[in-house]
């Protein structure tokens, strides 16, 4: 087997020293978190539930939580009659993918190695490993594609949102903190760390 693809264990595999899960689409790790029961679909007090657990106001939880779940609850339940408790299904969540993003996550939910190392090699240019709060806002102006209004919004949502809640003491946002939002890691160590921090307290 090729260097740039090698099977880490049975339900994850390696590219080009990424690690990817392959029973899930990194898409669909990325939003289980908020599955708080698991069943496959996200309610929207699920997101609240799952904002207020790493760490999130109560104003940001519940201004997600509306926003997300009438953004996607659509777009992920094809065919199906719209229903007014806004769930988002785990399982179809790539039709959720808005436009002017990164195109780390490929059409079907997939991750793309080359694509997460060029939002560095561009725009990461105070420190190689780590974005500004406005080399983040460069990197959004240069993924717009034209009149994509509600990708432009969406996009800068989700990362001013990422950056509040995961920038640095210095005001950076790390390059192990992003990729571990693609791969689903990130809110699960949040949440350990905020539950262990409540302990001590």
């Amino acid at each position: 087997m090729s260097s740039s693809s090698t099977q880490a264990n049975d339900n994850q595999k390696e590219v080009d020293g990424h690690v990817i899960p392959t029973d899930q689409d990194v898409l669909q790790k990325h939003v289980e978190f908020f599955d708080r029961n698991h069943d496959g679909v996200i309610y929207p007090w699920e997101t609240f539930q799952g904002f207020r657990a790493i760490g999130s106001g109560l104003f940001l939880s519940t201004v997600a939580a509306f926003f997300i779940n009438f953004s996607l609850s659509r777009k992920t339940r094809p065919g199906k009659f719209p229903s007014l408790l806004f769930p988002i299904e785990v399982k179809n969540i790539k039709r959720g993918k808005h436009g002017s993003d990164s195109g780390v996550y490929d059409s079907e939910g997939r991750f793309v190695p080359s694509k997460f190392e060029e939002m560095f090699s561009k725009h990461a240019l105070t420190y190689p490993s780590s974005l500004t709060s406005d080399e983040l806002m460069r990197m959004l102006k240069a993924n717009r594609v034209p009149k994509d209004y509600g990708g432009w919004f969406s996009s800068y949502t989700e990362w001013k949102v990422l950056y509040i809640l995961c920038k640095d003491k210095n005001g950076l946002l790390p390059k192990e903190t992003i990729k571990a939002v693609y791969d689903g890691s990130l809110f699960e160590q949040m949440e350990k760390e905020r539950s262990s921090k409540k302990k001590k307290s």
